[in-house]
């Protein structure tokens, strides 16, 4: 695995595959990599010939009261996860190189509506990071499609629409949310979690499948549905920011006519936010 952590060394890399006419995929991460990491990467190479990744703690996605100081940071054992599943590239820039102006300089990009609903409103500015980031990435490394992970579901929507209204030339894949035995979503912030949190954190993906089933049975008083889990959601410990039923397509309210909803949720256990989404077709 060849480890760059300058954007010129890289773009040398990426001129040499492309005069050789690889396929090039793209993985990026903020590190701490779990399982739902790999699943991507392994993912990706299912696809292509050439296979980036990145790790990269973006602080421009980080709130003031967020835990960036605290992000999990596990450089040795993700080296290690990458190289053993022959990763042909991993990219680790500065902060320096990434944000040369800083942060309050910085040129951004910001896709309206979708950044601002559902997480975006509780997090102002979290998706104009994001995209932000991932659209400097994609000057980058130039990759012929990108993976990300389902579990972040508006991050994924946000970004196709980027990718289309910026016309990039790159195929943008979802993958798949992956999950611990007890059915929690695979996150780096679960490490904060301690034990008895790490017992009630399942217990949003169960109200969201309940409300899944509910949904696939015949209900649609879906307000009603959104109030009552509310209320649930906190009853089993969580301090609620959201439980919400959406277009998957649009994430605007549903209308009649939406066959592909996706239910979403998410809550406070102590300092962490935990996050979950199911896909429901009617």
């Amino acid at each position: 695995m060849h480890i760059v952590s300058d954007i010129k060394t890289l773009r040398e890399t990426r001129r040499e595959w492309q005069t050789e006419k690889q396929a090039i995929a793209f993985v990026p991460t903020m590190g701490n990599l779990h399982e739902g990491h790999l699943r991507l990467v392994k993912e990706a190479k299912k696809h292509s010939s050439k296979v980036v990744v990145s790790i990269f703690v973006n602080p421009l996605q980080f709130g003031p009261d967020e835990d960036l100081d605290a992000y999990p940071r596990t450089m040795q054992q993700d080296k290690a996860s990458l190289e053993a599943l022959g990763v042909d590239l991993l990219f680790m820039p500065k902060v320096s190189d990434i944000y040369s102006r800083g942060l309050e300089q910085q040129t951004f990009v910001e896709v309206p509506g979708l950044s601002y609903m559902i997480c975006g409103a509780s997090r102002p500015g979290h998706f104009r990071g994001v995209a932000t980031i991932v659209c400097k990435l994609f000057n980058m490394v130039q990759p012929n499609m990108a993976f990300f992970g389902e579990k972040d579901f508006q991050q994924l929507q946000v970004i196709k629409a980027m990718v289309t209204d910026l016309s990039m030339n790159l195929t943008i894949h979802g993958v798949p949310t992956e999950r611990e035995s007890d059915g929690l979503a695979m996150s780096s912030r679960n490490n904060f979690l301690n034990a008895e949190q790490r017992l009630i954190a399942p217990t949003l993906y169960t109200l969201i499948s309940n409300m899944a089933t509910e949904i696939k049975t015949g209900r649609r008083d879906f307000s009603v549905m959104i109030a009552e889990n509310r209320d649930n959601l906190a009853a089993l410990g969580f301090k609620t920011d959201y439980i919400d039923i959406r277009s998957a397509s649009s994430l605007l309210q549903p209308s009649h006519e939406d066959k592909e909803l996706v239910i979403l949720g998410a809550g406070f256990l102590g300092k962490t936010r935990i996050i979950d989404n199911i896909q429901v077709e009617i």
